[in-house]
């Protein structure tokens, strides 16, 4: 950026050009040394991105598990473990990729026609062909193609979307106007000093392609795997240790580990998170939520802050008139009437907009006769009319109001009090004065960029969800701090200079504390969302512009409002299809139903799996026999894992809180019903034994306990009171009865298993069903701690 001292000819000396722009020659030249005006893209290769699929705990395990069973020459085995792992791969493949194309739709944003002198001549070109030193003409409308030094002419200029700023900016001789901003009003030359990433726009693109919120998801599944692995190799070393001191051959030892390890794999719970988020995902989007990031359902259940942008998502962005000021003798009335004749809808200026809309509101007109209207002009700082009233022509003018009161009879004590006052509001102040010769103050015009209507309303709720709410602006404090009282965030400011000349040690702590940062200009946006992060929070963010891209993809929730420009909605992992913010708790409401469906398919893998290492190694003891076989237990897994994937259409209550996984306590919770279930599980064995049943038969049972007792957990696990306290989904009722009427089916016509008599199966349900209402009793007691 170039500094605010440089005179004309130094910029000129600098990119070595002249107000008579470039020739091609040089364009040339430059082209090759600077590169075209665009953003450069980093794509990523979708064959690597799918080979990463293989490359995690889960893969990892089913992968072993696979080299083992050819090993061992179990073939069936080893195709069926196969297939998990590329389903399960596949699944997730199709899910998460997503055509990064943020940075692409910022390269979009520069393919724009821009009017560029070369060889003399004013000509129109594409700007990725633009390059520093270029001369470019810019008016009313256009997009501002690459950052450039105004070197003649006036304009206004809308970079709300790159800094934040609720209101269009002058911008006049030697100021730096910025790529992708819009002029709203006059026209200028002016010399191009940044292209592509090197422009303000372009470093924004830069965070936007660093950013990448991290997935909290594939840590919750590396924990759990760690537990479970943990589990499966102190089994295994303890059932080594009893087979040399009892003298059983180390040999016979290998397929029971691979037993072990096959059911120690939690094979379904990536494919389950992801069909859980997915669905979530179709839920929201009935509700006007569109999330282009899956892990985001969930994580807005564990989202603890909001950063609120102000600009466009807490407020209109768009210049408003609050109640006029009268000057004494006047009445808001006669202000209002008054500024309509010194305002014209055809100049599309936002103050002019601003009044002739509140006058509107307010039903305000004018009978009177407009002569003459002068647009705003930047020298004088007004706009002025000639009217014709009954008793002459009088002279109307509105503007700043240092400029007003030069040419008007005036209090200056009230005068001078009114304009603090409303200044240490926030509003900017526009003045109005009539008269024939010596014109008369009439009376002041707050303006200020008002918050939407449900702001308020939508503040409240979040607040009551337990998620702290922070506004992140590029405005002044004045201004920051206003909105956020009516609001209701807090008035706990702090501008940005302020938190980033703090101490590393008192920063972090500022961050924490704030509920309003001022002056935030893009990449202070990214650093609050990091920030945070670094203190272990989980963060959403909202926006609608390209300032705030980098923080959008940072956050674990970002969320583009409705009205974003393209960059924000590619940015963020949520965009909201509806006017306003209130759909954001729905958004929270309905990952936190995510986050109870995942706990309880979580809990009763934790459960099941603990259940059948511990019986499969102690039964060992016990009976000095495999009471299954390998191949059940991969049976185990369709019967049991994918079924209960239907976990994922629960019906479920949201919490009233951020909801946190805690893999320690729910391990420990888990182990406490595994417990239980082991007790079941062992008298089923004991039953066995003292029948007349073969071993294979003995396998089918223990085969049917496992798959009837992994049914009834998860009617156990899913509500946090009796079980009979809520009605679960139909497709989860349904594949349960499915599950349960299937492998009593296989069980007695042998199918798959050794055939054993139905009453015998039937005897196994009875008892599972029966330990599962005592189960629930004791529950009740201990899983209070989840």
């Amino acid at each position: 950026m170039s500094s605010d001292s440089e005179t004309l000819e130094s910029i000129l000396t600098r990119f070595n050009t002249s107000l008579d722009g470039l020739t091609s020659d040089e364009v040339e030249q430059r082209l090759q040394k600077y590169g075209p005006n665009e953003v450069k893209e980093k794509k990523r290769n979708p064959l690597v991105n799918f080979l990463q699929k293989f490359w995690a705990p889960v893969p990892w395990m089913l992968e072993i598990t696979a080299i083992l069973t050819f090993i061992l020459h179990k073939y069936l085995d080893m195709e069926i473990i196969l297939f998990l792992l590329v389903f399960n791969s596949i699944i997730s493949f199709i899910q998460e990729y997503r055509a990064e194309n943020a940075v692409e739709l910022l390269k979009s944003k520069l393919r724009v026609m821009a009017k560029v002198r070369r060889d003399g001549k004013w000509i129109m070109i594409h700007a990725r062909d633009i390059v520093p030193g270029d001369l470019i003409a810019v008016r009313l409308g256009d997009i501002v193609p690459a950052d450039a030094r105004i070197v003649e002419g006036q304009v206004l200029v809308d970079q709300s979307a790159l800094t934040g700023e609720s209101q269009p900016v002058e911008k006049r001789y030697l100021d730096e106007i910025y790529s992708g901003s819009v002029i709203k009003r006059g026209e200028a030359k002016a010399i191009v000093v940044g292209t592509g990433e090197r422009t303000y726009f372009g470093k924004t693109t830069q965070l936007v392609q660093e950013a990448r919120a991290k997935s909290h998801i594939q840590d919750i599944i590396m924990n759990i795997v760690r537990y479970l692995v943990l589990v499966d190799v102190a089994l295994v070393v303890v059932l080594s240790v009893f087979a040399l001191l009892t003298g059983v051959n180390l040999g016979d030892t290998l397929p029971f580990s691979l037993v072990v390890l096959i059911a120690s794999v939690p094979v379904a719970l990536p494919a389950t998170f992801t069909i859980a988020m997915a669905l979530g995902a179709e839920e929201l989007s009935r509700k006007g939520i569109l999330v282009t990031r899956l892990n985001a359902s969930e994580d807005a259940a564990s989202m603890d802050v909001l950063n609120l942008d102000k600009t466009g998502t807490l407020t209109e962005n768009r210049l408003r008139v609050g109640d006029p000021i009268p000057a004494p003798n006047h009445t808001e009335k006669e202000v209002l009437e008054y500024a309509l004749l010194a305002s014209d809808e055809a100049t599309q200026d936002p103050i002019d907009i601003a009044v002739i809309e509140c006058s509107k509101e307010k039903g305000v007109k004018s009978n009177l006769s407009r002569l003459h209207f002068e647009p705003f002009d930047p020298s004088k700082k007004r706009t002025e009319a000639i009217i014709s009233t009954s008793s002459g022509e009088i002279r109307v003018a509105k503007g700043a109001p240092q400029v007003i009161a030069q040419i008007s009879s005036v209090d200056p004590g009230w005068y001078e009090s009114q304009i603090r006052n409303l200044s240490a509001k926030g509003y900017r102040v526009i003045a109005v004065a009539a008269g024939k010769d010596k014109l008369e103050i009439i009376g002041l015009l707050p303006l200020y960029d008002r918050p939407r209507p449900d702001s308020p309303k939508f503040v409240q709720e979040i607040k009551e969800l337990g998620v702290k709410p922070k506004m992140v602006t590029g405005d002044n404090s004045l201004i920051a701090i206003e909105i956020a009282k009516e609001v209701g965030i807090g008035d706990r400011v702090c501008s940005m200079k302020e938190v980033s000349e703090a101490k590393e040690e008192v920063r972090a702590k500022l961050v924490e504390e704030c509920e309003v940062f001022a002056e935030v200009f893009p990449e202070d946006k990214y650093t609050i969302v990091k920030s945070l992060q670094d203190l272990g929070h989980i963060v959403g963010m909202t926006g609608d512009g390209v300032n705030d891209a980098p923080a959008l993809k940072q956050a674990e929730v970002g969320i583009a409002v409705f009205n974003s420009t393209d960059v924000a909605k590619a940015s963020a992992s949520m965009v909201l299809t509806h006017e306003g913010l209130i759909d954001i708790v729905e958004a929270i409401k309905t990952g936190r139903k995510i986050y109870q469906r995942m706990l309880t398919y979580t809990m009763n893998k934790i459960v099941k799996t603990l259940q059948i290492v511990f019986f499969l190694t102690f039964s060992f003891f016990v009976a000095r026999f495999f009471v299954t076989t390998p191949f059940d237990v991969i049976l185990l897994l369709f019967f049991n894992d994918f079924v209960t994937m239907s976990i994922a259409t629960d019906n479920v209550r949201y919490s009233p809180k951020p909801e946190r996984w805690n893999v320690n306590r729910i391990v420990r919770s888990s182990l406490t019903i595994a417990i239980l279930i082991l007790v079941e599980s062992f008298f089923v064995l004991w039953l066995t034994l003292h029948l007349d049943l073969t071993l294979n038969e003995i396998h089918t049972l223990i085969f049917d306990m496992l798959v009837f007792t992994g049914q009834f957990t998860v009617y156990l696990l899913r509500e946090r009171g009796h079980l009979w306290n809520s009605m679960p989904s139909k497709p989860l009722l349904v594949s349960s009865i499915a599950d349960i009427i299937a492998v009593t089916l296989i069980s007695s016509a042998g199918i798959l298993v050794s055939p054993v008599p139905i009453w015998s199966v039937l005897t196994v349900l009875a008892i599972a069903f029966i330990f599962n209402l005592i189960f629930d009793q004791i529950k009740v007691m201990f899983l209070k701690l989840i």
